[in-house]
Formats: C-alpha cells, sequence, structure tokens
C-alpha cells in the first residue's frame, strides 16, 4: 500500500504485517535504539499497531485486538517516525508534535474503531509474540491482517480528520 497517496479520510481495508506496541513497549524499543541495540522489529518502513490482545483461545489466531488511545505513545512517536516508521493504528487525536513528524518523515496514522476489538480478531491471521514477554498483554507481537477496515486519520501531509 502506497501511504503516501492516502487522504485524510480514506476508508482502507489493510493487509499485510503489523506489530502491536504500547507505551511500555515503546518505552523499552526507544531506549534500545537510544542506547544503539537493535529493536525486536525493524523500525524502518513498519507498521506499529496500538494494541494490546487479549489472551488467544484454541482454535484462534489471537484474543480480542482493539486499539488504544495513541496519546500514550505521543513521547515516543516522533523519535521512531524520524527513524522510518511508515505509519501506526491507534483511536484517537494526536498532539501537535506528532502531526508534524508524520508531515515530516510522510508517514500515515490510521485509526480502527474503538470499542470493537472482537471484529478486530476477525482480521487477524496470523500472531506470533517477538518481543518483551514480561509485559503480558503488552508484549511485542506480529501480525498478520487480512482486510482490516481503517480510516486514514492523518495524511502524510499532516491533513486530519480529527479534532
Amino acid at each position: 500500500m502506497d501511504f503516501k497517496r492516502l487522504k485524510a479520510g480514506d476508508f482502507v481495508e489493510f493487509s499485510g504485517v503489523v506489530y502491536t506496541a504500547r507505551d511500555a513497549a515503546h518505552a523499552r524499543i526507544t531506549d534500545a535504539l537510544k542506547r544503539g541495540e537493535e529493536p525486536p522489529f525493524p523500525i524502518e518502513g513498519s507498521v506499529v499497531y496500538y494494541a494490546g490482545p487479549t489472551p488467544t483461545k484454541p482454535g484462534e489466531a489471537i484474543g480480542s485486538c482493539g486499539p488504544t488511545s495513541s496519546t500514550r505513545m505521543d513521547d515516543y512517536t516522533p523519535f521512531l517516525l524520524d527513524r522510518g516508521l511508515a505509519a501506526m493504528i491507534g483511536k484517537g487525536k494526536r498532539r501537535p508534535d506528532v502531526v508534524d513528524a508524520i508531515k515530516k518523515n510522510g508517514a500515515v496514522y490510521f485509526c480502527a474503531v474503538g470499542g470493537a476489538a472482537a471484529l478486530v480478531k476477525k482480521h487477524v491471521v496470523r500472531c506470533e509474540e517477538i518481543a518483551y514477554p514480561d509485559l503480558g498483554c503488552e508484549a511485542v507481537r506480529r501480525l498478520t491482517l487480512d482486510r482490516l477496515p481503517l480510516v486514514v486519520g492523518i495524511d502524510s501531509e499532516g491533513n486530519s480528520i480529527l479534532r
């Protein structure tokens, strides 16, 4: 998907790999990068989904997996965008410095539907825990998504549907 062609308000069905990470994981990833260590996934070109899935039941790829409030990651986001993060999926507004970093780096912020965690899990075809298992539901996971419905909240030019 060519993120730079998307405009604020566009509806998309996202398919591909994303990495779950919430604030605790963001803090660890940022600290690791600042120490010159490798992050648990390649930041450049990646998409991060702000979610902490519930435990997986037998026969399912993942438990409920709804978005968390994106502002909790705003302290870390400009740093990661400057290192090539391509897009984020979450819910809610972003701080002005994050919008500036999105625009500066040509990234995109997607909004997922809050309160629809059971629906989101139907679009996850594969889930693999890859880092920080001690964080429980906030561990970093590699998800493969199939047609997850999203709306472009902030496009690569900094245009926003969020007020």
